[in-house]
């Protein structure tokens, strides 16, 4: 119980500190997911291109209850680190008590929906009688754990918004972990196949939200309780969680809709090639901005947490450090990227067919790691936005990067000016840079009006 003491110290201390403490274990965590995803991926090739396309058809929807939870998890992370931070533990409490409900409702309408209609969806999303059986297999398995799922996400938000990243890193980790070791042995060694995989996943899951339930139910190690039996819900918080979380469920979906439309740019400059070489680079860009991501989810707690005791330039304070430390981290991973995207090109290109797209790759690698030192800049300003309560805000600044700046520019130079495959490079590199100037000097002119008093 006294290392959740301290986390939450951690959380009301130092905001440079906190930043630091904080960013680090979710960076690991990430990592491990992401990690994750590709081992997941290279298990399931195994089974051959109709179990791969079948788990591969599954995840749209997927994303859409991922999404969901996600942006549940950040609403609620916000609210209960603002009461932290105001020194109103009952209310902390409260707050995530209610998202708990809240979390459970819609779990089990997102689970009673799905089942009824992916059938249909699947089918209209074009799949193939056997890829379609797969798909099916696979989904009636993870589907009844949507609500397993969601509440993982919510106790790890929970978790972090009490300054105990640690901790929400080992649920992450160890799910992670547990994930990839259970793949070849259900899909291969119990022959289950893409049944196998499915059953990883769950298992995964459902063990890393036990953690949760046995850290605040039963041995009750965490700061904030949640004992139904303690206090009574205060469903004033429940519009507070929604306003922030179903904008940021949003925007991780406008992220999903945003690579679709640049997928379909790299396809009109260069065809099959051009798609092969985008998602290539790409996998290795995402990859790069991990380490902001982990910050990012710093950010809102820190900021959530200063919003709440009133005060602004601790909030200043820690949104400007994180900046400055995801800039230097941001140019050096653009650094390394421009060293030895050679290298790192051939990956992708090392069999006689795939040579074909090597130069593509080190030439879209060369050009889009040029925008990851202004990734801060928006991004972070995003995630001050959801620690102060401006969950549209934060919608709108990812928006107009995912949806209007790199869609307008990868327009403009793919099909205006007809550079080909650069002009979807340098689309996306002077879209994220455009978003990362207006973000900025919007959330500097939204702290400015908050030290004036004038929005608090």
């Amino acid at each position: 119980m006294e290392t959740t003491h301290k986390s939450v110290a951690t959380l009301l201390g130092d905001p440079k500190k906190a930043i630091l403490r904080m960013s680090g274990p979710m960076m690991l965590a990430m990592l491990m997911q992401t990690l994750y995803n590709l081992v997941d991926a290279i298990w399931v090739a195994g089974l051959g291109p109709n179990a791969l396309a079948a788990v591969g058809g599954f995840f749209p929807i997927f994303m859409i209850i991922i999404s969901l939870a996600a942006g549940l998890g950040i609403g609620a992370n916000a609210v209960v680190a603002q009461r932290i931070g105001a020194r109103d533990k009952a209310g902390a409490e409260n707050a995530a008590k209610t998202a708990v409900v809240l979390v459970i409702l819609l779990g089990a309408i997102m689970t009673l929906l799905s089942l009824i209609f992916i059938r249909p969806a699947l089918i209209l999303m074009g799949q193939s009688d056997d890829v379609l059986q797969l798909c099916l297999e696979y989904s009636y398995i993870i589907l009844p754990f949507t609500i397993v799922f969601m509440l993982t996400n919510l106790t790890n938000a929970i978790l972090r918004a009490e300054g105990d990243a640690k901790r929400a890193m080992v649920v992450i980790v160890v799910g992670s972990i547990l994930n990839m070791v259970l793949d070849p042995v259900l899909i291969y060694s119990f022959k289950l196949h893409v049944a196998g995989a499915a059953y990883a996943t769950v298992i995964s899951a459902s063990v890393g939200l036990f953690m949760s339930i046995y850290w605040f139910l039963i041995r009750k190690s965490t700061y904030l309780s949640l004992s139904f039996d303690k206090r009574q819900l205060d469903l004033s918080f429940l519009w507070k969680i929604l306003s922030i979380g179903i904008p940021a469920s949003l925007a991780q979906l406008s992220m999903s809709v945003a690579i679709f439309i640049l997928n379909r740019f790299a396809s009109i400059a260069a065809g099959a090639k051009g798609l092969a070489v985008f998602t290539s680079a790409w996998r290795i860009i995402n990859f790069g901005t991990i380490p902001m991501l982990g910050i990012a989810a710093a950010v809102t707690s820190v900021v959530g947490a200063a919003y709440g005791a009133r005060d602004i330039d601790k909030l200043e304070k820690a949104q400007m450090y994180a900046i400055k430390l995801g800039l230097i981290i941001g140019i050096c991973v653009m650094a390394i990227i421009q060293i030895f995207s050679k290298q790192i090109a051939f990956l992708f290109a090392y069999s006689s067919e795939g040579g074909v797209i090597f130069h593509d790759i080190v030439s879209a690698l060369r050009a889009l790691s040029l925008f990851l030192p202004g990734t801060p800049f928006g991004m972070f300003t995003s995630a001050m936005f959801q620690g102060i309560g401006h969950g549209v805000k934060s919608l709108v600044v990812t928006i107009f990067r995912t949806l209007i700046m790199q869609v307008f520019f990868c327009w403009l130079f793919v099909n205006v000016m007809k550079i080909g495959l650069e002009g979807v490079w340098w689309g996306i590199v002077i879209g994220n840079l455009t978003n990362a100037v207006v973000a900025f000097s919007w959330g500097k002119s939204i702290v400015r009006n908050l030290k004036q008093n004038k929005s608090l």
